[in-house]
């Protein structure tokens, strides 16, 4: 009974170890190009840059006069700015943890045909 148990275990110990790579490019990848995305609209929440644009013509603090309006529409489209450039690095940051997370069993395969060497 117990070399039936330890066969199978060896079995799909053995299947695993071939249905990773597989699994790693297909379900992960599918896994993780969501959480990226998700982690793309929590920085596009807490940024807001359509939230700026949108009230870029309202005037700040109840301040109708000239000054006021042209004070707000320059401090909210710096602000538009600096925002977008912020998500524009947010992106960037979830597209190399993207990307790391397909090369990382390249690069791995490469260390060890590497070290064997």
């Amino acid at each position: 009974m117990n070399i039936i148990i330890l066969q199978r275990l060896l079995l799909e110990a053995f299947l695993d170890l071939i249905y990773y790579p597989v699994w790693w490019y297909t379900g992960g990848l599918k896994f993780e190009a969501l959480r990226c995305f998700a982690f793309l609209k929590a920085g596009n929440a807490r940024l807001a840059p359509g939230l700026w644009l949108r009230y870029i013509l309202v005037p700040m603090f109840g301040q109708y006069d000239i000054q006021g309006r042209i004070i707000s529409f320059f401090m909210r489209f710096f602000n538009v700015l600096a925002r977008s450039f912020a998500l524009a690095v947010w992106l960037a940051v979830c597209l190399w943890l993207l990307s790391l997370w397909l090369f990382i069993p390249i690069i791995i395969a490469w260390g060890f045909s590497r070290s064997a060497a």
